[in-house]
């Protein structure tokens, strides 16, 4: 459920660890770079220090873990993981695997057909000595049930709606006895690492002033403490201040947060888990472009990490004599262009299958990878990176997708659907209507295949790599006028769109690129691809990927899954385009920064210390 709670806005400039952390193609670029080790960095080891990280094109405005579904800035989630961990910790070593050692149980098994799960709790505390119990679980979940869908990681059908009673023998044992059998692959990495576990004893309340009681066992009280948390975790003024906030049980506990969006981590030093920080301080830092931080790393002063932009890997030998090392970190997820199908103008026409096909068809996602990312590029196959869960990889996708690049193929589609192909200039419909070689329901006679294509602004990469596609796609006539928007404007502006929700003040964009979308460690493709999926920005629907997507999620066999991975490659409710590698820069004397690890968000670093 990553895509849901890091929804696909997330990574339009990510940490600038960013322009889209991504699975290396292992295409290979001109420029030699290592991949990173965590014993990468000799030296004695040293207590203490200051890390700085660049942070581009946005900055978190919502701190309480649970997001509601109106917000759907992925940043929030990058400032709340460290104070507040899910149940299960994903990534061990960034592998693609649970982190039994930094999760917050000490077993989890299934049982009864897999349809219960016991979870035992380790005797972890909270940041002001009370111990963590099963009480923390069933405030969590009464909050849910009373609230959802109103949080942003709500999938119609999954939790907590899946869960048919909750039961605590002790409070160190949590019992879920679920509505059906699961995949307990995709329940554990997918539902259960999406939990966080809120302080009852704190929390519990209904107002600044009130008592803590237990509001929460009540569906009324459950909505009223919920209303309250969640406008309290709107208030940016009072992120550092708020005693809410100061009671944690991640690593990091939050020392200061700035209206220009500075913000600094200190460390929780009644953390339970067993990697303590090191470091002193975490300052994220935020920057307009990422031209701006590599300048700023180019300086050799200021930035502790970064990223280096594609076309900058000429400055790699300058950067190591500033004092940096460079390391490539794949980050499974996927990377596409959303069609708006709800769009009153262009949404009849992109709700043709063969017009995504024509419009992928133009894409030379080969070229892009080779030319603008320099070969440090996932090609974007289709909704599974070919450099990230080898196993779950299709032999479609393996082979490079359903749609090579092909001009010539576009051209014939749009002719033998009743289109005028002028290449380089517009191509019209000509056979309105709706039979086998018509332009299709909806689309008006001389309508213009004429896009306009949203991206946020502040990336070279991006830019280079759409004015690619805007040149590319005018070889069939197909217009693609490209306007980029800061980030959080971006996604402020821009709604989901369905059938249920579609209103002219935020479904008017036609084509809209936020990034990536990062997954768990199993790649369902939940709430991304399937009706009404709440990260489902262009409103697509197909009544056979739900049944798909549900048979990846309710059983574990691996030809079930290729099959739900051809069918959403072919079906395109995104335009796949390749997704660049996030290539890092962090100083030669920073131990255990590398590799990050990509399921816990990135970032880990109580991992990291300084040497000398």
């Amino acid at each position: 459920m990553r895509t849901h709670r890091w929804p696909i806005a997330t990574a339009a400039a990510t940490l600038l660890m960013a322009a889209g952390v991504a699975a290396c193609s292992g295409a290979g670029g001109s420029t030699a770079i290592g991949t990173g080790s965590t014993a990468s960095t000799a030296g004695q080891k040293i207590e203490g220090g200051t890390v700085t990280i660049p942070w581009v094109a946005a900055t978190p405005n919502f701190i309480f873990p649970l997001v509601p579904a109106t917000n759907s800035d992925g940043y929030n989630v990058n400032l709340s993981s460290p104070l507040w961990p899910g149940l299960v910790y994903e990534g061990d070593g960034a592998q693609s695997t649970v982190n039994s050692q930094e999760s917050l149980f000490s077993s989890l098994t299934y049982s009864n057909d897999d349809k219960t799960v016991t979870i035992d709790l380790k005797p972890w505390k909270w940041s002001d000595g009370t111990p963590i119990t099963s009480r923390d679980f069933t405030f969590t979940d009464n909050l849910l049930k009373a609230n959802v869908p109103n949080w942003q990681d709500y999938v119609q059908g999954l939790f907590p709606d899946d869960v048919k009673s909750v039961q605590t023998p002790s409070s160190s044992t949590i019992v879920l006895n679920l509505t059906q059998s699961y995949n307990p692959t995709f329940f554990t990495e997918d539902i259960i690492a999406e939990i966080p576990l809120l302080p009852q004893h704190a929390w519990d309340k209904e107002s600044a002033t009130g008592p803590v009681g237990n509001y929460d066992e009540t569906k009324g009280g459950a909505k009223t403490v919920y209303a309250f948390l969640q406008k309290e975790g709107g208030d940016i003024a009072t992120f550092a201040t708020n005693p809410l906030w100061q009671v944690v049980d991640g690593p990091w506990k939050l020392k200061s947060f700035s209206t220009d969006g500075e913000y600094i981590y200190v460390p929780n030093k009644d953390y339970s888990g067993p990697d303590k920080p090191t470091l002193d301080e975490v300052i994220n830092e935020p920057f307009t472009t990422d031209s701006a931080e590599f300048d700023a790393l180019r300086s050799g002063s200021s930035l502790t990490v970064g990223t280096l932009p594609q076309n900058d890997l000429n400055q790699i030998t300058e950067l190591k004599a500033e004092g940096y090392d460079v390391a490539t970190q794949p980050i499974p997820g996927e990377a596409g262009i959303f069609p708006n199908f709800y769009n009153s103008q262009v949404g009849p026409i992109v709700s043709q299958l063969y017009v995504r096909q024509a419009i992928e068809d133009l894409i030379n996602r080969p070229q892009i990878v080779s030319k603008i990312y320099d070969g440090y590029a996932d090609p974007g196959n289709g909704p599974i990176p070919v450099g990230g869960f080898s196993s779950l990889l299709s032999p479609l996708e393996k082979s490079g997708g359903p749609y090579p690049y092909d001009p010539s193929k576009a051209i014939a589609l749009l002719k033998a659907h009743g289109w005028t192909v002028t290449p380089n200039g517009t191509t019209t419909c000509a056979d309105p209507g709706t039979g086998a070689t018509e332009c299709g329901a909806g689309i008006t006679k001389g309508a213009a295949l004429s896009l306009q294509l949203l991206y946020s602004s502040g990336t070279t990469g991006f830019d280079e790599q759409f004015a690619a596609i805007q040149s590319s796609e005018e070889q069939a006539g197909i217009k693609v006028s490209l306007k980029t928007e800061p980030f959080n404007t971006l996604i402020s502006t821009v709604g989901v769109c369905n059938a249920s929700s579609h209103p002219a003040s935020s479904c008017g964009w036609q084509l809209v690129y936020f990034g990536y979308s990062p997954y768990d460690l199993y790649p369902a493709g939940d709430g991304l691809f399937n009706t009404d999926g709440a990260d489902n920005q262009g409103g697509y629907s197909s009544a056979e990927e739900d049944n798909l997507i549900n048979e990846t999620e309710y059983g574990s066999s691996t030809q079930t899954f290729y099959q739900y991975e051809d069918y959403t490659a072919e079906q395109l409710p995104q335009l796949w385009v390749p997704l660049s590698s996030n290539i890092q820069v962090y100083k030669s004397s920073l131990a255990g920064y590398a590799p990050l690890n990509p399921f816990s968000g990135g970032l880990n670093p109580e991992a990291w210390y300084f040497t000398k």
